[in-house]
């Protein structure tokens, strides 16, 4: 009897565990259809030229991730009377799941999101691959045979101008066109000036079913076959004040499709059931993107953050290199490390701040999570967050523990052979903008500048105040594109006070070692940044030319204004001078 009672309690726990397994697993079904769900409404939101309802879909569909744990985490505490803290349990639920996604289609996905719902339930701790997926349960499996296709095929057969009037034609888009033969005369140009007509007339266009949207565009998204080589080709869909559509400009090389799907760029919107497929089929245009960015790129951004874990394993692994603390000036705020051959930086909030900085830790977080949901405008890189962040001490340079025991204690755990960082982000790492100024020849100088003034003016227009605006808060990218990466002053722009500096009382007020005027704690008074920006006088120079009007309150009031009448500017994911538009006019 005893026997059979103990049969019926081992099936009892076999069927809860099952029951565990196959609730986290709907949990996941239920998360990606929303997903799905909010992806599927870009294209109305676009035709409406609903600008507003794309930044809020973007925020929502971002939260839709952690909300739907939340609810799996809730669920299993109720239905197993809180043995879903028990990590053996959790063990053997793990091994039921692993079983039910040989066949799943989102499989990939599907184990990030186990991996979410244990590090809810245990607090990020004891993260060992028998208790979550480390690594893929099936890393071969890859879907090079798609089951759908996810592109269409078109060649020009000797006439370019009809392949690509069938290509627009074919878009799923009902808003009438501005002028269409004017834009494939544009686009056929554009291909001219960059193939012959030997490689046109034998080419293959492979077109992406869907469209990918982002900020005030559409872009369609396909691929140039040639018999030797594969190229992209782009173009980005924009709205008239009239409503109606028109290519901005065509974009075929690999550098500028890079630029496009960016790191410093917001997600896509593009619908993607299988989104493994969408990488693998992206993955030929964009070479130099890992497999974590493009996940990221198409709004898959948690598993983004586990393959760019795994891809921290996998270098770890191969090499023998220390974490060394980070080139450039150390921040008052982050203590900011690497590997020297590695292409992120890893970066914890220090326990205590320097005494000029006014900011808590608690409003750091607040910081980076605003920028996480924000329209980065191809000027803020992406963060990953990860808590108890496991390193070998072997592994950790001599300067580098003193720095971190200095600076982190509160947030490091000691284990003998490994230290525990409680928290920290990892991000892309670019060249500090400094250090790039300092070994700039003229042109480069030049150019440092004025990407330098447009990244200020394009995150000024969508409503960011990067607060701290030294050089050394910023970094040069390996296409020479100026990022903002430094995040414990941002603010909304519609929250701070541009002021001129009054004239002085008396000509002593000038030579006083306090300000003659009354400064409120959100006032920024921008005549101040000619003087910490352009102490060298090449790159007063520069900036007089090119960026003065950063220089004027009125400028930043006038950007103010806009953004209070419910203006959303156009993001370019290229220079102006490539536009359509300015070609003809040039």
């Amino acid at each position: 009897m005893q026997a059979l009672f103990r049969m019926a309690e081992v099936s009892m726990v076999t069927k809860l565990e099952q029951l565990i397994a196959q609730t986290i697993l709907q949990g996941f079904d239920a998360q990606y259809g929303r997903f799905l769900e909010v992806t599927a409404g870009a294209q109305h939101r676009f035709e409406q030229a609903d600008w507003h309802a794309v930044q809020q879909a973007m925020k929502k569909r971002i939260h839709l991730y952690d909300s739907h744990v939340g609810l799996v985490g809730e669920q299993l505490k109720h239905i197993t009377d809180q043995r879903c803290f028990d990590v053996n349990f959790l063990t053997r639920v793990k091994e039921i799941y692993t079983g039910l996604l040989p066949d799943y289609p989102r499989f990939e996905i599907a184990e990030s999101f186990f991996n979410s719902v244990y590090c809810r339930l245990f607090k990020h701790r004891d993260l060992t691959p028998d208790k979550l997926f480390v690594f893929s349960s099936q890393p071969e499996r890859r879907f090079r045979e798609i089951p759908r296709p996810l592109a269409r095929d078109f060649a020009p057969k000797g006439d370019l101008s009809g392949m690509l009037q069938l290509v627009l034609n074919d878009l799923p888009l009902r808003l009438p066109w501005e002028d269409l033969p004017r834009d494939i005369g544009y686009i056929a140009i554009a291909l001219r000036q960059n193939f012959t007509d030997e490689q046109l007339a034998t080419a293959r266009f492979q077109i992406a079913n869907e469209l990918f949207y982002r900020n005030k565009a559409a872009w369609l998204v396909g691929k140039l076959r040639l018999a030797d080589e594969v190229y992209p080709f782009l173009l980005p869909i924009h709205h008239n004040e009239s409503g109606g559509l028109f290519i901005d400009t065509c974009l075929t090389s690999k550098a500028e499709a890079s630029i496009v799907f960016g790191f410093a760029r917001s997600y896509f919107m593009v619908y993607a059931p299988l989104p493994a497929a969408m990488v693998e089929w992206l993955r030929e245009i964009l070479p130099g993107k890992s497999t974590a960015e493009l996940y990221m790129a198409i709004g898959c951004q948690k598993h983004g953050k586990t393959e760019s874990y795994r891809e921290y394993l996998t270098f770890v692994h191969q090499s023998s290199e220390q974490f060394i603390i980070a080139p450039g000036v150390k921040g008052m705020v982050m203590l900011v490390f690497t590997l020297p051959s590695f292409d992120r930086v890893f970066k914890v909030i220090k326990d205590q701040f320097a005494p000029q900085k006014e900011v808590s830790q608690a409003r750091v977080l607040e910081c980076y999570q605003l920028v996480k949901e924000h329209d980065r405008v191809g000027r803020m890189a992406d963060t990953q967050e990860y808590e108890n962040f496991v390193i070998d001490k072997h592994r950790i340079s001599a300067e580098l523990l003193t720095e971190l025991q200095r600076e982190v204690p509160e947030k490091l755990e000691d284990l003998g052979d490994q230290i525990i960082i409680k928290h920290l982000y990892m991000e892309r790492r670019m060249t500090p903008l400094n250090l790039y100024m300092e070994q700039a020849n003229d042109q480069q100088l030049k150019d440092a500048i004025e990407e330098y003034g447009n990244a200020i003016k394009q995150l000024a227009a969508a409503n960011i105040f990067p607060g701290d605006m030294l050089f050394k808060n910023f970094g040069v990218t390996r296409h020479g594109r100026v990022v903002f990466y430094d995040y414990d002053e941002i603010c909304y722009m519609t929250e701070v006070n541009f002021r001129d500096i009054p004239p002085p009382r008396y000509p002593e007020d000038e030579m006083a070692s306090e300000p003659w005027y009354s400064v409120s704690p959100n006032d920024v008074f921008p005549e101040e940044f000619r003087h910490f920006l352009c102490s060298d006088r090449k790159v007063r120079h520069f900036f007089e030319e090119m960026h003065s009007d950063l220089f004027h309150a009125s400028y930043w009031r006038g950007l103010q204004q806009r953004i209070r009448d419910g203006h959303v500017e156009d993001v370019f994911a290229y220079r102006r001078k490539q536009r359509f538009s300015q070609r003809v006019l040039n």
